[in-house]
């Protein structure tokens, strides 16, 4: 029988904890009200002695990726246009990442000599402060950068914020990020090469003489074409190391590749037997360094008019960074909230005297029982 009864004693005693419970917090109703009230005021109050935040903002847009119609004209190079290099197409979580790197960092520490104002006690010290106090974002509909700079001067803030944005323009003009910076600089440098060439061989033509036989065998049509020709091979050769670079041997493009490589080679040994039956002697040596003249002058021209066209591009992209709005002084401080800190402390305050309470009155239900 007292077995019967422990499970309906055991649920009394578990709903009176519970009406003692909530008698004690309604005893202490007012306690539990003016406290938190009363905690609340003065952390409002106590917040106006913080020191005050200042916080500078600037946006700027990154500069898209986009394809002009002159940019169509490297198709007619094919992998020569892969080796130029490609830019990634995502340049906003690109410039996030550049303007949180320590190359950035590192060079605004010692701008405003960061280490020094933070008291810091080591250069990752003031790194981590910086980028604590520096909010990157990227607006998810209009795809522009914001960036918030925080600071106890507003005029340091708004430098900051701006610094920023010149670091990350500087960073980016020295790694060439942009897809028309990148062509632009591999160009030039094979266009370099290719005046180089060219030149020797203007110089070979020069010394090789002329002759009633070589002009009879009238070269320049057959020059032209062999250097078309030979030309096409060194693409094409291009185009194969490439693809075997993340293709299968028996891929069907490698393979197309490689079929095309074939042909072209069958046809410019054919151009250079029937160019090498021309004529014999100085006539032949004439023709044969005509023709190495004429590839080159093909190969400068192609370079030449791909050179420009990347430098046509970058000029009309001009600015890697489009600043839609500079970093000003901000004339009100961001911090501290003093609203917050104030409904923090007295929810904390509320928490705490509640806990008290339930507590004090656990254990005098136990003391009685």
């Amino acid at each position: 029988m007292a077995a019967d009864s422990n499970p309906k004693q055991a649920v009394d005693d578990g709903a009176i904890d519970l009406a003692v419970l909530t008698g004690a917090l309604w005893a202490r109703r007012r306690l539990l009200t003016a406290v938190p009230i009363l905690v609340a005021a003065a952390a409002y109050g106590l917040a106006g002695f913080l020191p005050p935040t200042f916080t500078a903002k600037a946006s700027f847009l990154p500069q898209q990726q986009q394809q002009s119609a002159i940019s169509s004209a490297l198709a007619s190079l094919g992998p020569l246009v892969g080796l130029a290099g490609q830019a990634p197409r995502n340049s906003a979580d690109q410039f996030v990442a550049l303007m949180q790197s320590a190359a950035i960092t590192d060079r605004i520490i010692d701008r405003f000599d960061l280490v020094k104002l933070y008291e810091a006690d080591y250069r990752q010290d003031a790194r981590n402060q910086l980028l604590g106090s520096v909010r990157i974002s990227v607006g998810k509909k209009d795809g522009l950068i914001y960036l918030e700079a925080d600071d106890r001067d507003p005029k340091r803030a708004a430098a900051l914020a701006n610094a920023h944005i010149e670091e990350l323009q500087r960073l980016v003009s020295q790694l060439a990020i942009t897809e028309a910076q990148q062509r632009r600089r591999f160009f030039e440098a094979q266009l370099k090469q290719a005046r180089d060439s060219l030149t020797k061989a203007q110089i070979a033509l020069q010394g090789s003489g002329f002759s009633r036989g070589a002009l009879r065998a009238e070269p320049k049509a057959a020059a032209e074409e062999y250097a078309r020709l030979k030309a096409e091979v060194m693409k094409t050769e291009v185009r194969v190391q490439t693809l075997r670079g993340f293709l299968n041997d028996g891929a069907t493009e490698l393979t197309q590749a490689q079929a095309m490589l074939a042909a072209l080679r069958q046809q410019l040994a054919q151009a250079e037997s029937a160019g090498n039956g021309g004529g014999g002697g100085a006539d032949s040596d004439y023709i044969t360094k005509y023709r190495e003249y004429k590839y080159q002058e093909t190969l400068y021209e192609l370079f030449a008019r791909q050179y420009e066209v990347a430098r046509v591009d970058e000029s009309r992209d001009g600015a890697t960074l489009q600043v839609v709005d500079t970093a000003t002084i901000p004339e009100k401080r961001s911090g501290p909230r003093k609203a917050r800190i104030a409904v923090a402390a007295g929810l904390a305050a509320a928490l705490a005297l509640a806990a008290c309470t339930l507590i004090r009155a656990v254990g005098a239900r136990r003391r009685v029982a």
